[in-house]
């Protein structure tokens, strides 16, 4: 993989987020770049707190 993963080796998923349009989710996305770090990780814990990968979950 190239661009944002191979940049930052980034190998699991955990956290992701349903939406019903492309414009929501991108709408969800930006907002959620202005979030401070600690906002992210507690997003994270809520549903996922032992942050396992989610990646067979969503294929």
């Amino acid at each position: 993989m190239q661009g944002f993963t191979k940049q930052y080796g980034v190998h699991r998923l955990v956290w992701y987020e349903a939406h019903e349009t492309m414009e929501s989710a991108t709408t969800r996305e930006k907002a959620l770049k202005n979030w401070n770090r600690a906002w992210k990780i507690e997003l994270i814990e809520k549903t996922n707190p032992a942050w396992k990968d989610l990646y067979d979950e969503i294929i």
